[in-house]
């Protein structure tokens, strides 16, 4: 059931296409959107990938305007990642086109059936919650 969910989405979600971005560089404008100003080692490590590899993924992603280096302004030899007023736009747009196949496929659905998916969804959001609120007290258990 997941597998296939997955792949519908990926169906659906591949009409509302997120060019000029690849899946990594999708990656980096997410994790830069909630992590602004960043240093490269920290995407780095929450890209579980090596520093020359996402330094590559960030140079195209500056060149396409999406993401700004700003040299910080504590340690001149550390550069800051933030998405730029483009790069913003564009997750807005793609979010806005993704919720619009979104809502063609829901409209095809009868009421109950709609009904039905908000009350499994609000479960699994309610599970995934719990789950990554246990994963990060077990984490900081570890630390401690």
């Amino acid at each position: 059931m997941t597998a296939t969910a997955g792949e519908l989405l990926e169906v659906l979600w591949g009409r509302a296409s997120t060019a000029p971005a690849s899946a990594s560089q999708m990656r980096v404008l997410l994790t830069l959107e909630h992590q602004d100003g960043i240093n490269l080692r920290t995407l780095s490590d929450a890209l579980a990938s090596t520093p020359p590899s996402t330094s590559r993924l960030c140079d195209r992603l500056v060149a396409a305007g999406l993401v700004e280096r700003v040299t910080s302004a504590v340690n001149r030899r550390e550069v800051r990642l933030h998405l730029s007023t483009k790069g913003r736009a564009f997750l807005v747009d793609l979010r806005a086109r993704r919720e619009k196949e979104l809502e063609a496929v829901l409209a095809l659905m009868p009421a109950g059936k709609r009904t039905a998916l908000l009350e499994g969804l609000e479960a699994f959001c309610r599970a995934a919650a719990s789950q990554m609120h246990e994963t990060a007290e077990q984490s900081d258990d570890r630390t401690a």
